[in-house]
C-alpha cells in the first residue's frame, strides 16, 4: 500500500500559478507532476 505524499506550499504554489496562467491544461499539469486530476482543481 502506497503512502500518501505531502508537497510542501513552494511546490503547490508553483502549480497553482501555472494552471492559472492557462500553460496547460488541468489533466496536463497532473501528468506532468504525477498527481491526480483532482488535486490540481
Amino acid at each position: 500500500m502506497s503512502k500518501r505524499r505531502n508537497h510542501d506550499p513552494a511546490f503547490k504554489a508553483g502549480v497553482a500559478s501555472k494552471t492559472l496562467k492557462g500553460e496547460r491544461t488541468m489533466s496536463e499539469l497532473a501528468t506532468a507532476y504525477e498527481a491526480h486530476p483532482t488535486i490540481v482543481y
